[in-house]
């Protein structure tokens, strides 16, 4: 395997959706415009560049997200019991006071409207797009020893107001952006037993779908397979 490629590979192994280990230090000088410019670098719909970024390093903007974020996490956690619930109280799910600064990541349909190529027939090609600028810039931080964090506990509502974003821009992410003290060697979530990896087998398929062993067991349990 050429360099390029094992440096590639070992970076997409090693990124992390990181919670609890920022910290705080500023970031080295150029950083962070090389990583929103390998966002900005990815690729999008009719090259819509449908994306913008706001880096919020403001005190009181990012403590008024965090507040927003318990809240939505006591509204989540009402909804488990049992040994879920438990699991669930010992897992951190963001690291908005933490981190050096937040990145939000918003989506503008109107960007290269009306006629954007390839969006005719798939409306949500231009969400994708956002998305993909977001994985560019998760795999660009880690190369630069960062730590980056998509916080989901927010409504949209919420965010838009907090920052003032126009009718028709979409928040998409909230990223917490920083050093870090170390990356895990397995996901958060795995470590607290919430959620496993699938093997790549269960994944792939040729030519068309078909269930993987477990899922045909599990549908054959439920009833609703075909008959012996």
């Amino acid at each position: 395997m050429n360099p390029v490629a094992e440096a590639l590979y070992r970076t997409i192994r090693q990124r992390r959706d990181v919670r609890g280990q920022f910290t705080g230090e500023p970031l080295g000088p150029g950083v962070l415009r090389r990583v929103l410019a390998a966002a900005h670098a990815a690729p999008s719909v009719g090259l819509s560049q449908p994306w913008d970024f706001i880096v919020v390093a403001n005190a009181a903007t990012k403590a008024a997200l965090h507040a927003h974020v318990q809240h939505e996490r006591q509204v989540f956690a009402a909804t488990l019991s049992g040994e879920r619930a438990e699991r669930f109280a010992e897992i951190k799910i963001d690291g908005v006071l933490e981190s050096t600064l937040s990145l939000a990541v918003t989506y503008d349909a109107s960007r290269g409207a009306p006629a954007v190529l390839g969006r005719h027939a798939i409306a949500d090609a231009g969400l994708y797009s956002v998305c993909l600028a977001i994985e560019n810039l998760w795999l660009a931080a880690t190369a630069e020893g960062l730590g980056v964090g998509w916080v989901s506990f927010y409504q949209e509502a919420f965010v838009r107001e907090l920052l003032g974003l126009p009718a028709g821009l979409r928040p998409v992410a909230w990223l917490c952006l920083g050093p870090v003290t170390h990356l895990e060697s397995t996901p958060d979530l795995e470590r607290h037993g919430w959620a496993h990896r699938r093997p790549l087998d269960a994944v792939v398929h040729h030519e068309r779908w078909t269930p993987s062993p477990t899922e045909a067991e599990a549908t054959v349990g439920n009833g609703t397979g075909p008959p012996d």
